[in-house]
Order: structure tokens, then C-alpha cells, then sequence
């Protein structure tokens, strides 16, 4: 296949640690460095910008130890709308930002208003020779939480940061007002999808309510990162989060003020420094209202 601007590989791997018959579609995602998931490796196949032994490779192709494995650059990935956005940078050096993701934003999808399109507009481009074509973030935040998230600039970073948070590596805490009376702390471990999930809470401060009996500001630890975690087990507990839509009462809205949830810190272990990493997030406007003296 001819190395056309269409056809420029970006990166080549050789399998050595095959152990059994093994289809491509099925190989481990921390095997390559510019695509880090196994979804998206699937999704390179279908789309023609996978390479098996320098022939197209399909989803059901068998592999083995020696085969030479091509990825091939996405050319959509520069058709991508850039777009700005008013968004506050925590920390950002060559390899990684984190950013104060507003609420009310999507964080990726095919929609044009997003973070992932904000990205190159927002963040220096990395000097290092792995940089990313646009930084990637590295987890999701929902659409209505505001707060902390973290986001590679280099492949070889991108890779790391997703292991971390598949070996549990990094601590996320967030803030969260919650409705009626509440126990001081404790954990939950509701099964989430049929998957084991564990929080974990603790109560900051608590106000009186007429309506809601207590507004409790909470500290919640994610253990495991299910979809909607700590949304769906505070709602379990019968304590759910102000203003939910999705799994609350519709009249518990706060006034049109969205969710209150915040991705408050992040501390990791920066995957090229060695660095601890520890970033706070300023408390949500919303949230300080409420408790204006934490």
C-alpha cells in the first residue's frame, strides 16, 4: 500500500505477547499508543486504517506472534470543527492539562459544541515528538457536572493516563448537595448495570430546608466508574442529588440552577514527571451560595 498523504501510517507495532489464537478485533487496547481503547480499535478496522502485515486488515483476521500490525492516519481527526470556549485551565504543562469543565457541556460526541473541540483553541500544542494531532481528555465528566477533567496532549500520555484510571490510580473527589436528612458518612455498594460499584460520602455541612427537610454538601469518593455512579447511589440511599432530572424527583430542580455536582479534585501520579499531581477546582457558584462559609 503506498505511504500517500492519505495512506501515512503514525505508528507500527509488532506482536510478542500472544499466548492463544486470538482474533484482531480482540487485542488488548494498552497494545498501541495512538488509539487506547478497544472500541476505537474496532472502529479503525471498520474504517480501513488498520493495516495487517501491510494488507487491509478486518475484524475477524486471526493474529500471531510476529505479525506487524499499521495504523494509519485519521484524516477525519483535522476535519474536526475548533471552536471556544470561556474555560478556565488548572494545571497545563507539555503533556497534560486539566480544565474546569463548565456544566452544561458535552464533553465528546458529534455534536459541534463540545470540550473535545474546544481543546486546540485552549491548550498549548505539545513540543514533544508524540504530540497529539488535538489533546484528547482522558475520562468523562456528564453533561450537567462541572469541575476537574483531565486531558492528554502526547499519545504516550494519553496511554498512561488511561491506565491509571483503569488500575484505580486516580483519586477523584467531588462535591455534591443532597436532599433530606442524611447519616454523617458511609459507602455503597449497589451493583450498577449488574456491576459490582462502591462510593463513598461523607457530610461537610448541612442547612435546614422547609421544603426538603436538610440541603446536606457532601464529599463523594467514586471507587469504580459506572455511568452515573454517584448519581444512581445517592438516589439508592434516598438521598438524591439537587436538581436531577434523570434519576430525582422533577420537582427537586433548584430553581433551573442544573445538577449539583462537581468534579472538585484530582490527584494522580503525572506519568512523565513522576510528579504527585493534586488539583482543586473552585467551588461552583451554585454550591457556595448554598454554603457560603466551606
Amino acid at each position: 500500500m503506498s505511504n500517500s498523504k492519505k495512506n501515512i501510517i503514525t505508528e507500527t507495532c509488532t506482536l510478542t505477547t500472544i499466548k492463544e489464537t486470538l482474533r484482531l478485533s480482540d487485542i488488548s487496547a494498552g497494545t498501541f499508543v495512538t488509539i487506547t481503547s478497544r472500541k476505537a480499535f474496532k472502529k479503525a478496522i471498520k474504517s480501513g486504517r488498520i493495516l495487517l502485515n501491510n494488507k487491509k486488515a478486518f475484524t475477524a483476521d486471526f493474529v500471531k506472534n510476529g505479525d506487524v500490525i499499521s495504523i494509519l492516519k485519521d484524516d477525519a481527526v483535522s476535519k474536526k470543527p475548533e471552536i471556544s470556549i470561556a474555560i478556565d485551565i488548572l494545571y497545563e504543562d507539555d503533556y497534560l492539562a486539566i480544565i474546569n469543565k463548565p456544566a452544561g457541556v458535552e464533553v465528546s460526541g458529534n455534536k459541534k459544541y463540545t470540550i473535545e473541540n474546544a481543546l486546540p483553541t485552549l491548550l498549548k500544542k505539545s513540543t514533544q515528538k508524540d504530540a497529539l494531532e488535538r489533546p484528547l481528555p482522558a475520562h468523562r465528566l456528564d453533561y450537567p457536572t462541572s469541575g476537574c477533567l483531565l486531558i492528554g496532549k502526547t499519545s504516550e500520555t494519553l496511554k498512561a493516563l488511561h491506565l491509571l484510571f483503569k488500575d484505580r490510580k486516580v483519586d477523584k473527589k467531588y462535591l455534591a448537595v443532597t436532599i433530606g436528612r442524611q447519616v454523617s458518612e458511609g459507602k455503597i455498594e449497589e451493583p450498577i448495570d449488574e456491576k459490582p460499584s462502591l462510593s463513598s460520602f461523607k457530610v461537610l455541612q448541612t442547612i435546614a430546608s422547609t421544603k426538603y427537610l436538610a440541603l446536606n454538601l457532601l464529599e463523594l469518593n467514586p471507587h469504580t466508574g459506572r455511568r452515573h455512579q454517584l448519581r444512581k447511589h445517592m438516589l439508592h440511599i434516598g438521598n438524591p442529588i439537587f436538581g436531577e432530572k434523570t434519576y430525582g424527583n422533577i420537582d427537586n430542580q433548584g430553581k433551573g440552577n442544573g445538577l449539583y455536582l462537581q468534579a472538585f479534585s484530582i490527584a494522580f501520579k503525572h506519568p512523565s514527571t513522576q510528579d504527585q499531581i493534586f488539583i482543586k477546582a473552585p467551588v461552583a457558584k451554585k454550591i457556595s451560595t448554598l454554603f457560603p462559609t466551606f
